[in-house]
């Protein structure tokens, strides 16, 4: 459904089965009440007659269902050429402006019941806000539609072709299959810990306290914990699939919930590769990404070695990942600083990355392209100034930092200078960050 402004935009409205979602907000606070307060909800429940609470029902659903619809029949979005309108409210109107050169990654979600009514969800990062803006809900081929055109506007594209431009193809690097995935989460250590906690623990609460309820209290969250890091991950990583775009790298995935995401071009400020202790043998690992502005943070759940690292080339152009043998160790007077795990530290600065490697288990690779690089620090404690050693410390601009642990003190300083040079001259020839741009 759609309307024109006078002489503005043509307005539109989101897809007639929205009503049915917001419609529960009075009823999720009369829930939310009863949950914080139960002891309170029953006591007043208790005073009600049954006449009184079909009374209440009968004036409360059709009062939800209002709301609903007054939410839905005030609320309008519009493209423009420079932005994205969004016009709520019907007592206090209020309009939001989303400048499309703002706009860094699209995503369309679908929730399980969201599939069955054949809509979807539009979610969008845009640049300085800490949480996705989203249009939910729109119908499955106007949501694709109405992403593409976005990218097309941001890009750049007039907007009497924006519309022809449609999705941009995609092509397929990787598929993560489900059994590989089980597999995966079966031989990650933090699976069986909580698991192991949530077996033991209880029964020695049992022993000390007698107290059921202190016993319910420490053994649910720490089966939901066991249950979030085995059952809920292959849930959420089912059907994992990257393919390549000119708009970026797509990701989609879920069991349930099906997630349509995109890895923007140019805004990855971090690729971390983690390779757990009983992974080594099958060589898979885990890739990560801290990416400016945006709550994408996977990009591989699980996947051999040299196809993650071709995947990462793909993120990261002209990036090689350095091998093994290429990083330089701590120095062994590091172990009077920490005693065993100093040998799973490490470094190597290539022409386009810093790459600095932590964890001895548990390893983690961590690349950060010179461009990305914010500022540089060196942080000494007396302990380490007594052994000769010193961290560096990479700050990117996804306000996150990857420290270089343990070096030598004047290996440290040198490479303090060295580094701030590396990002000055990478920031000045990076290529600009846009949409649609061709990835050869």
């Amino acid at each position: 459904m759609s309307r024109r402004a006078g002489d503005g935009p043509v307005e539109r409205r989101l897809h007639p089965v929205t009503p049915l979602r917001r419609a529960w907000a009075p009823i999720a606070v009369l829930v939310g009440w009863a949950v914080h307060d139960p002891d309170g909800a029953q006591r007043n429940l208790s005073r009600l007659t049954t006449t009184t609470l079909l009374v209440g029902l009968a004036v409360l659903v059709p009062a939800a269902a209002l709301y609903g619809f007054c939410s839905w029949w005030f609320t309008h979005f519009a493209v423009t050429e420079t932005e994205l309108r969004v016009r709520t409210g019907l007592v206090f109107r209020r309009t939001a402006h989303i400048r499309l050169e703002r706009i860094q990654a699209v995503d369309v979600t679908r929730p399980l019941l969201a599939r069955v009514a054949g809509v979807a969800k539009l979610k969008l990062d845009v640049i300085g806000t800490d949480k996705k803006d989203e249009l939910a809900f729109l119908g499955d081929d106007e949501a694709r539609a109405l992403r593409a055109e976005l990218l097309a506007r941001a890009a750049g594209l007039a907007p009497e072709t924006a519309h022809e431009v449609g999705e941009a193809p995609c092509r397929q690097l990787l598929r993560v299959p489900p059994g590989v995935l089980a597999v995966s989460l079966l031989l990650t250590g933090a699976t069986w810990g909580t698991l192991a906690a949530a077996l033991v623990v209880p029964p020695v609460l049992w022993l000390v306290t007698h107290s059921l309820w202190t016993v319910l209290a420490v053994a649910l969250p720490l089966l939901g914990a066991a249950g979030a890091s085995s059952v809920g991950r292959f849930v959420t990583e089912y059907d994992w699939t990257v393919g390549e775009s000119p708009d970026g790298l797509r990701i989609d995935h879920g069991l349930l919930d099906r997630a349509h995401e995109t890895v923007p071009p140019g805004r990855v400020q971090t690729v971390r590769i983690v390779e757990p202790l009983l992974w080594r043998r099958r060589r898979w690992v885990r890739v990560e990404l801290d990416v400016a502005g945006s709550s994408n943070s996977v990009l591989i759940p699980v996947a051999p070695r040299e196809i993650a690292e071709d995947v990462v080339t793909r993120v990261l152009p002209g990036v090689t990942v350095p091998e093994a043998a290429v990083l330089s160790p701590a120095p062994r007077r590091a172990r009077w600083c920490v005693p065993v795990w100093w040998r799973g530290y490490g470094l190597a600065v290539t022409d386009a990355v810093f790459a600095a490697r932590s964890g001895l288990l548990r390893r983690t690779l961590a690349l950060v392209p010179h461009a990305k690089v914010q500022s540089v620090r060196l942080s000494q404690g007396p302990w380490e100034r007594a052994r000769g050693v010193a961290d560096v410390r990479v700050d990117t601009g996804a306000d996150k930092t990857v420290t270089a642990r343990l070096r030598d003190a004047a290996e440290a300083r040198a490479l303090l200078a060295a580094q701030a040079e590396r990002s000055r001259t990478g920031r000045r020839d990076a290529r600009p960050d846009r949409w649609m741009t061709d990835p050869s």
